[in-house]
């Protein structure tokens, strides 16, 4: 019976250096397209004001316009920066007591 040992070391080293170089440009690439704004970053902008309105409207209600106010003077965080509207539009949903546009949802 022969035992196999597995690629020799030369090839084993280039499929590794392959794989790595592959990994890498796609990295990139995925940096270059996003830009460190992730793919999803609009869901996370509209959840971030959705729950913000939730936790103020348990206190307060919000009067006309003050979810747009909040979001101007940085009250959204990072979360609104990756996309202020998306941001507004979950605060004002959240607000008027609305269901999250994305409950129910997989992603």
């Amino acid at each position: 019976m022969h035992r196999h040992e597995g690629p020799p070391p030369r090839k084993f080293v280039t499929a590794v250096a392959i794989a790595v170089l592959l990994g890498t440009a796609a990295t990139g690439v995925l940096i270059a397209t996003y830009d460190e704004r992730p793919p999803w970053a609009t869901d996370i902008a509209y959840e971030g004001g959705y729950l913000q309105a939730v936790r103020i409207a348990k206190w307060r209600a919000l009067r006309a316009g003050e979810c747009a106010d909040m979001e101007r003077q940085g009250m959204g965080g990072a979360r609104a920066a990756h996309d202020p509207a998306a941001w507004v539009d979950g605060c004002l949903d959240g607000a008027a007591g609305r269901p999250s546009r994305n409950q129910g949802i997989v992603r």
